[in-house]
């Protein structure tokens, strides 16, 4: 029998003409006659080799392997800038014999890929993590919190800091961020990347860029998130912490300000920042406070709930829920006709879910707007049961929230804590003309 031969393909760039296309782009894999090609687009085609007119070999992909990264000297007369890699795209390169994209991006390489940030500022850079952000538990914003505070409290500390971080869940980040970081000395942006940093398409160098600008040109305080404000390369946003959600799977303006507006917008060509919003004052001393607790749900409510979707969490004893209500923040608890009936169970579990102990807070699944509890019945009825009304607070944000009121307040002081507005995540007065444009 003879040896199969080895594959060493993947990761050369070839020309390929078919009878029907001509093709350029890096060898993924080779399994039988089918050629899995990347193409510059990043979209993954099949090539069947009996189809092959021609072939040609251009070389190797140019982002196949490690960047010898060497320190880059600094500059007198600049800030001084921390990156804290924490993964996710940004931090990530293709693999090219899968196809796949993976962290792998020492932070020092990020500084030679895009050496204009040089001429910005002086960075240190450090990983604390390697991970998607889908996979992040509680005890990573932790890590990054008591990283901020060691570097808050250096003998030379930062101009600011820059977070490199997975987009998916960048959202909770911010926001746990906001209420771990009591009166930040320096403003703490955290960045991401819709696509990985090797592709020439990626997004990575103008959020990078830009965020350094923002640092660098104001005397910001505080945390905030650094995205796309369109599609192309021409500006970004500094959107509030706890005021921000990813709208899209894939765009690079997936970030959005909910019933909030911007903090500032910058320039990445000019570096020209303009503040577009006043943010929240720091008040006092700077403190870390990391505390999370683990115990804490998120229940998103639907035609047909069953009441022991509710029961579950009283019966594991969680110390917090947050229901994600239909419209003004209403889940199936009225009786009609016979087919509602089982309705009454939903409400029956919800007022022994609070006896329990556990807060139960609502918010709504409109994304803009409000929890209203006085407009219908039942909203009154929940409101009695003890559900505690978000307001205009994401679902994202009162999640991370409750778990951080409880990780560090006494369930009572918590619950009344949890209605005020902390870090700019409840607006005081609702207005009507915050609503996602029509591109989105």
């Amino acid at each position: 029998m003879a040896k199969e031969k080895k594959d060493n393909s993947a990761g050369k760039t070839l020309h390929v003409e078919t009878k029907d296309h001509e093709l350029e782009g890096t060898v993924v894999n080779t399994q039988g006659k089918e050629i899995t090609l990347k193409l510059p687009s990043g979209y993954n085609v099949l090539v069947n080799q009996d189809d092959i007119l021609s072939k040609k070999i251009l070389g190797q992909a140019k982002n196949n392997g490690k960047i010898i990264a060497k320190k880059i000297p600094e500059k007198n007369g600049l800030p001084k800038i921390c990156i804290l890699q924490v993964g996710g795209t940004i931090a990530s390169r293709v693999d090219y014999k899968t196809g796949a994209v993976k962290v792998d991006f020492e932070p020092s390489e990020l500084l030679h890929m895009f050496p204009e940030l040089g001429e910005i500022a002086n960075f240190d850079a450090t990983a604390i993590a390697r991970v998607f952000s889908e996979d992040m538990r509680f005890a990573h914003y932790k890590k990054i919190a008591l990283a901020i505070k060691k570097q808050a409290e250096s003998k030379n500390p930062p101009k600011g800091i820059i977070v490199a971080h997975g987009t998916d869940t960048m959202h909770y980040t911010s926001a746990a961020l906001a209420f771990m970081l009591e009166n930040p000395p320096f403003p703490v942006i955290l960045v991401g990347a819709q696509r990985s940093t090797d592709r020439g398409s990626s997004d990575t160098a103008t959020n990078l860029i830009s965020a350094a600008h923002f640092i660098a040109k104001t005397g910001y305080k505080g945390v905030g998130i650094c995205m796309h404000e369109t599609p192309d390369d021409t500006s970004c946003v500094i959107l509030p912490p706890a005021k921000t959600r990813k709208m899209h799977s894939s765009r690079r303006d997936s970030f959005r300000a909910i019933n909030a507006t911007p903090i500032a917008r910058v320039n990445p060509q000019t570096g020209e920042v303009t503040m577009i919003s006043a943010p929240q004052k720091n008040q006092g001393e700077f403190a870390v406070k990391p505390k999370m607790e683990e115990k804490i749900g998120l229940l998103k409510s639907h035609p047909n709930l069953d009441w022991r979707e509710i029961d579950f969490y009283r019966k594991n004893k969680y110390k917090g829920l947050v229901i994600e209500g239909t419209g003004m923040g209403h889940i199936p608890i009225g009786v009609e006709d016979k087919e509602t009936q089982p309705n009454k169970k939903n409400l029956a579990a919800l007022k022994k879910l609070t006896k329990s102990g556990c807060i139960v807070a609502m918010t709504t699944q409109c994304i803009f707007g409000e929890v209203s509890s006085h407009v219908y019945s039942t909203g009154v009825e929940l409101q009695e049961a003890g559900i505690v009304s978000a307001k205009d607070m994401l679902t994202e944000t009162a999640f991370i929230k409750l778990s951080w009121l409880l990780g560090n307040y006494k369930p009572k002081e918590a619950r009344e804590l949890f209605t005020q507005n902390l870090r700019g995540e409840i607006n005081d007065r609702h207005q009507m003309n915050y609503f996602p444009p029509k591109d989105l």
